[in-house]
């Protein structure tokens, strides 16, 4: 699993995927008010890069604007050259190829782009990323110094952890909500009983009014995805140790995290519940990944 992509992720996602919501959450992150009836088009793309990253949520407003929002747990700094690939895909998705060599000039919508942060390590209310900051220095080369790049693109990052960026929050309340969320679950993961503290967790945030309606919808779905995210964040440490260890090369333990993905991204429960019975058989990573293949090669 990548370590950026958790249950927060999932809960995120899902939570925004509504146009309505997103309008609001762009409200609040530039302080403007747009009208309710203003269109939003989810556009998210689906394994833009080649590791298979999911881009978190893209959308346009009015046709005119396309904000592209990614959910963080922990800070990237290449996350400008990331978002760069990201509008580059949509851009190509959606702009036609011969309409680029018309004599007419042609219009895009205008980009934003936003990281949520709700890590654990310190970090300001707000901060800039530059894609420049990854550029080599001319003058190293014995060029002069440019004063200004001639290709730029930045990316505020949010910090949207439960008590911070209160003015940002009060004008989201979804945002506020999934920020109190994940606090009260977060609080809860280092309990023996996971599953009986996340259901405690999750019926103590719609008694108190937190994202009540989406609980009341994906409850179950929420419950699911944390606990077998959990269970695979565990079962990594140990692959990770065990390789350590015996010597064990690290395609192994990718080989390993390659069939969970396939299995998780197919969605297919059998699957799920598969990988997980290994976990709790306690076999080594060795006998995991003998298990998968012997699992592949039959249905091939």
């Amino acid at each position: 699993m990548n370590e950026n992509k958790n249950y927060k992720d999932s809960v995120f996602t899902t939570l925004f995927n509504n146009p309505d919501i997103l309008r609001e959450l762009y409200c609040a992150l530039e302080g403007v008010n747009l009208p309710a009836d203003i269109p939003v088009s989810i556009n998210t793309l689906e394994k833009v890069l080649l590791d298979d990253k999911f881009n978190d949520i893209s959308f346009e407003i009015g046709g005119r604007l396309i904000v592209l929002i990614e959910h963080q747990s922990t800070i990237n700094p290449n996350m400008a050259l990331r978002m760069f690939q990201y509008i580059s895909k949509i851009f190509e998705k959606t702009i036609k190829r011969i309409t680029l060599y018309s004599e007419k000039l042609i219009t895009i919508p205008y980009p934003e782009f936003f990281v949520l942060y709700n890590g654990k390590k310190p970090f300001p209310d707000e901060a800039i990323i530059k894609l420049s900051d990854a550029f080599e220095k001319p003058e190293t080369m014995g060029l002069p110094e440019k004063i200004k790049p001639m290709l730029e693109l930045e990316v505020k990052v949010i910090n949207i952890n439960h008590g911070r960026n209160n003015v940002l929050q009060n004008r989201c309340s979804q945002l506020a909500e999934y920020s109190e969320f994940v606090a009260e679950v977060e609080s809860i993961k280092k309990q023996e009983n996971k599953e009986e503290a996340l259901l405690t967790a999750i019926k103590k945030c719609q008694k108190r009014g937190i994202l009540k309606e989406f609980l009341e919808k994906h409850a179950a779905e929420v419950f699911n995805m944390m606990i077998t995210e959990w269970n695979l964040e565990e079962a990594k440490e140990v692959w990770i140790d065990e390789a350590e260890e015996r010597g064990v090369e690290k395609g192994i333990e990718r080989g390993i995290e390659k069939g969970i993905e396939r299995g998780i991204e197919k969605g297919r429960a059998e699957d799920q519940k598969y990988i997980l019975s290994l976990i709790d058989q306690g076999l080594s990573a060795e006998e995991i990944k003998d298990r998968i293949l012997q699992t592949q090669t039959k249905t091939n």
